[in-house]
């Protein structure tokens, strides 16, 4: 049974279809690679969102700053009396008082990298989108210069300027 179906499918193919080249697509499909450029999507960074992300990155920072820091030297005195006075618990907290600065010197680290990667990332997009905008004008130019169908049927293309008749010589 298989064997008949595969048969019918080679018949069904070779009656159906002449000779021609299909690029990596199916006809019509436009998420398909080689798909006109705007149906399939762009890559697309909003300005504003990677101000944001840098923006509270860098407000999480001066508040780990402010605020989370304040508790280091205080835990560093209670440990150190505590310890002068013969408890146990001046290491233990005195541990925990340095673990807590690693930590909190890796998360401002981290806040940090993000706010300078923000700008950074924003500063690149930046640049690419002018010099992509800048490259494909110039292209769009210079194929309506070499397309003589650009316009009118029948028209001069309006890229070579006016016709020779056309010019008003004063």
């Amino acid at each position: 049974m298989a064997w008949d179906e595969w048969e019918r499918l080679k018949a069904k193919a070779a009656a159906g279809s002449s000779t021609h080249m299909r690029l990596n697509q199916a006809d019509g499909d436009a998420g398909a690679p080689g798909a006109a450029p705007g149906s399939y999507g762009e890559l697309k960074v909003h300005n504003d969102d990677l101000s944001k992300v840098g923006e509270r990155a860098f407000q999480l920072y001066d508040r780990l700053w402010n605020k989370a820091r304040v508790a280091i030297p205080s835990s560093d005195r209670a440990a150190g009396d505590l310890t002068s006075q013969g408890f146990a618990l001046g290491g233990g907290l005195q541990h925990v008082a340095n673990r807590w600065e690693e930590q909190l010197r890796s998360l401002m680290d981290a806040c940090a990298h993000i706010s300078n990667h923000m700008r950074v990332t924003k500063k690149l997009h930046q640049d690419d989108e002018h010099f992509i905008q800048r490259k494909m004008s110039s292209i769009d130019v210079l194929d309506a210069g070499f397309n003589d169908r650009v316009g009118e049927p029948g028209k001069r293309n309006p890229v070579y300027g006016p016709q020779p008749s056309e010019r008003k010589d004063s």
